[in-house]
């Protein structure tokens, strides 16, 4: 080195660079020292602690040579086939290293090896390289699961849970020293550290004394006392899996240990090929599945039997993730808000970087990675196309299968026999809960009745020892007769009651399906597959899958493509005749037509206003004499004037209630200066508003959701659209009505009911001149009022007036926003506030309250 280096460094430096040289040489040697000195000392270590088993009495033995042919050992490894999406092996998976990215610092990994054990004596190692401490999230509410770093190493079922520690068909052991099978946890070793090397030796070889035990040894040292299997897995093919979090580690499965236990021991590499099973490898490409259903219609519950039938399969889905956390110990409120679902479910965990899901977004960028069959099993953006597009994309077409499995129309039988198996067992739950709380209770009843009869007994007979000596042999004999008789009929009662008991406990153990609930195809769940929120929002564009979309295969399970296609366009339309549009917002056309009825009504009202004021009318009367003038003078008319001016005062003498209603020209001027809606009180000026905001809403609905099979809605979401166009309330107590048929009746000259589709109806069109409305509220006034001139007291309309709003709190403002105090309603005519057309606003304003309360629906 020091000799290659002169050849860049001038003459002076070639001294410095070759004892540079030497010094690095040395420094080298001298590590190479120190690391065999450590060896020989752990060797030295190991052989000791061999001669001290030996001493105590090692129960296991040397392993007896073993000619028959054994695995490759490159065949032996992780599979991360079979592993959570958060493991991240390097180094060939010789380490792996979990995600800690956001929520992942809190969810535990898993990963099963590509061996299973069936026979023969095996060990493998796990050594804690490094322990992670992510940064977590400030005041957040719900707490981490304990410990942070965590490991647990053992053997599991072929397709069982990767969470050792969860469910019967795995054992392990932890770094606390605990053994566990099934949530059982005991104290079986000591606590193990940092940078210790642990083995798990599985003897599952009969002729051995401790054949179906596991055991843990440290350092190779033994830290626990041989295990046994449980029943449930003495054997069956056992696989070395390990769980972790927030460690990284370095598994070893051969075939040459780490650490030499007291006894010659082969490791899981170095098998017999006869005692070993290899898990089956993914040939060609691996599939990602979209299935499509109806909602609430099955399909979790045929999610769950495609799972149970192909377990090669990892499912990608909100509820897997919610059920990961809960499995990983985190905490959450078992009670759901009203926008939870099966589909979505709420995560409430208290932890900010779960509850907001955004470790779904990372599991979609890490899925396609990995070589794995997929099922996505998300319902609502399954049936949506653009949606569908979007997860296809991210799964290339070179390494994926990309299919669909549509589940919709009649289950098959396979589906029924599984949800009926499913209902009842659910029932069998029920009656033994019942059974639980109900025994212990009758029996508590049946003690106090007893325990109450004999306090009775006792009294009774303390008055009877008053009576006479006389009598005393006679009321004995007499008592003695009762409580024999007393006691036959105690245990006659006492024996009913058992058969009683014995009956019932029959009938409880005789649970079955109903003839009604075995024709049940679909299941009930305490969830909605989906929300009503959601389902409102996106039912409408509900769609079954085409292979234009990238599918390669599509799958109809239980019916042809014609009867799935026929009973989803059935449920749509049905859905559509009782789900609202909640994302439905007013178009311009209804804020055009809002905008110019304000305005025209607010100067309706201070036309009114004008009229009564007796000044402004001679004002008003005088004008539209001048206007009479005009219009005579323009005509080329050849009458005297003598003669005309002798009729003018006679003339400008009209009854508005001769004028017929649907002849008036102009609604502001009967020919006199007189409005015809002089005579209007408070409500006619609120049937007005009401009859032109529901004409308005039921056509503006139409134009704004141009749906042809939802030309308008039903009363049950009535108020929801009311409050959507005009931002107000609507309640018909305000009308004095008890009935949506009884407030019908009052504007059934603008709006009625459809008879098939119970939807509400305009009468009226669309382009209808606004003054119109004008006509049809004073016909129906007048003809309430004919009612009532001849007696019929229930023509009178009393509507319940709503309180005012409360004064502004700067004095000053009232009425900068509009003439005198309409300014409190809306503001110069403004097409969309939440005043409408309650106040005054614009204009000449009105007189505060009285033109505030021009409509019964509350701003």
């Amino acid at each position: 080195f020091g000799s290659a280096l002169a050849c860049f460094l001038p003459p002076s430096s070639c001294s410095d660079a070759g004892t540079s040289g030497s010094a690095s040489m040395a420094d080298a040697a001298a590590a190479t020292e120190v690391e065999e000195k450590k060896e020989k000392k752990v060797q030295e270590d190991q052989d000791e602690k061999m001669d001290d088993a030996q001493e105590s009495g090692e129960r296991e033995k040397d392993a007896a040579a073993d000619a028959r042919p054994k695995i490759k050992a490159q065949s032996c490894e992780l599979n991360m086939a079979d592993s959570t999406l958060n493991v991240m092996p390097t180094t060939n998976g010789k380490f792996l290293m979990p995600l800690t990215d956001g929520a992942f610092q809190y969810l535990l990994a898993g990963s099963r090896a590509t061996v299973g054990l069936k026979a023969g004596r095996y060990m493998f190692e796990v050594a804690i390289v490094e322990s992670l401490n992510p940064t977590e999230a400030l005041q957040q509410r719900g707490h981490s699961p304990q410990p942070r770093q965590l490991l647990r190493l053992g053997v599991s079922t072929k397709h069982s849970s990767l969470f050792l520690s969860d469910g019967p068909d795995n054992i392990c052991f932890d770094t606390d020293g605990f053994f566990t099978h099934n949530g059982n946890r005991k104290k079986a070793a000591q606590r193990i550290g940092r940078e210790q090397t642990l083995a798990l030796l599985v003897n599952l070889d009969a002729k051995s004394p401790n054949a179906n035990t596991v055991s843990l040894f440290c350092d190779g040292g033994r830290a626990s006392d041989p295990q046994p299997l449980p029943e449930n897995m003495v054997g069956k093919t056992l696989y070395p899996t390990v769980t972790y979090r927030n460690v990284m580690l370095h598994v070893n499965l051969g075939p040459t240990p780490k650490s030499k236990l007291p006894f010659a021991c082969r490791m899981v590499a170095d098998a017999a090929a006869e005692d070993v099973e290899l898990a089956p490898g993914q040939d060609g490409k691996s599939e990602v599945a979209l299935p499509v259903g109806v909602p609430d219609q099955g399909f979790f519950d045929w999610v769950d039997l495609f799972i149970k039938n192909n377990p090669s399969y990892t499912e990608l889905s909100d509820r897997k993730i919610l059920e990961w956390a809960e499995k990983s110990g985190l905490w959450r409120s078992k009670s759901q808000g009203s926008t939870a679902s099966s589909d979505k479910p709420d995560m409430r965990f208290g932890v900010a970087m779960l509850d907001d899901y955004s470790c779904r977004n990372l599991l979609s960028c890490i899925a396609p990675t990995i070589k794995r069959n997929y099922l996505i099993p998300e319902l609502t953006s399954n049936l949506l196309a653009p949606e569908r597009k979007q997860v296809l994309q991210k799964f290339p077409a070179a390494d994926f299968k990309r299919t669909s499995y549509v589940v919709v129309g009649e289950p098959n039988e396979e589906y029924k026999t599984y949800i009926h198996g499913l209902m009842l067992e659910e029932k069998q739950q029920q009656a033994e809960h019942d059974k639980a709380m109900g025994y212990p209770a009758k029996k508590k009843i049946k003690k106090q009745e007893e325990t109450k009869k004999a306090k009775e007994a006792e009294e009774k007979k303390a008055q009877e020892g008053e009576d006479a000596e006389a009598k005393e042999t006679k009321e004995d004999e007499e008592m003695k007769e009762g409580e024999d008789k007393k006691d036959g009929e105690e245990q006659d009662e006492k024996k009913e009651e058992e058969e009683a008991e014995a009956e019932e406990e029959e009938e409880d153990e005789k649970v079955e399906l109903t003839e009604e609930e075995k024709k049940t195809n679909y299941r009930k769940t305490y969830l909605p597959d989906v929300s009503d929120r959601v389902l409102a929002k996106h039912f409408a564009n509900f769609s079954l899958p085409s292979k234009e979309e990238g599918f390669d295969s599509i799958s109809y399970v239980w019916q042809s493509e014609e009867s799935c296609a026929k009973h989803l366009k059935d449920w749509v339309l049905e859905k559509k005749l009782t789900q609202r549009a909640e994302d439905l917002q007013p178009g311009d056309w209804f804020k055009d037509e809002w905008s110019k009825w304000q305005k025209l009504y607010q100067d309706w009202r201070r036309i009114q206003s004008e009229w009564k004021d007796p000044v402004r009318r001679k004002a008003m009367q005088n004008k539209a004499k001048g206007d009479v003038k005009k219009e005579d003078a323009a005509q080329e008319d050849e009458e005297k004037p003598e003669e005309k001016g002798g009729d003018e005062d006679k003339e400008m003498e009209i009854n508005a209630d001769d004028i017929e209603v649907f002849d008036v020209k102009d609604v502001c001027d009967l020919g006199n200066g007189e409005p015809l809606f002089a005579n209007f009180v408070y409500e006619d000026w609120a049937l007005l508003s009401t009859r032109y905001e529901f004409h308005l809403l039921i056509h503006a609905f139409k134009k704004d959701l141009n749906d042809v099979d939802r030309p308008s809605f039903s009363e049950a979401h009535l108020s929801f659209y009311y409050n959507r166009y005009f931002r107000k309330v609507f309640n018909i107590k305000y009308y004095g009505v008890e009935s949506f048929a009884d407030f019908l009746d009052l504007i059934k000259d603008t709006v009625g009911l459809d008879e098939k589709t119970n939807f509400l109806k305009a009468a009226l069109a669309e382009d209808i001149p606004q003054a119109d409305f004008v006509k049809y509220t004073e016909d129906h006034r007048r003809e309430r009022q004919q009612r009532m001139d001849a007696g019929d007291e229930t023509a009178k309309l009393k509507f319940s007036r709503p309180a005012p709003p409360p004064p502004p709190r700067d004095a000053h403002a009232v009425g900068s926003q509009g003439g005198g105090h309409g300014g409190h309603g809306s503001r110069g005519g403004e097409p969309y506030n939440r005043g409408g057309h309650m106040g005054g606003g614009g204009g000449g304003g009105g007189r505060g309250n009285e033109v505030q309360l021009g409509s019964l629906a509350l701003a």
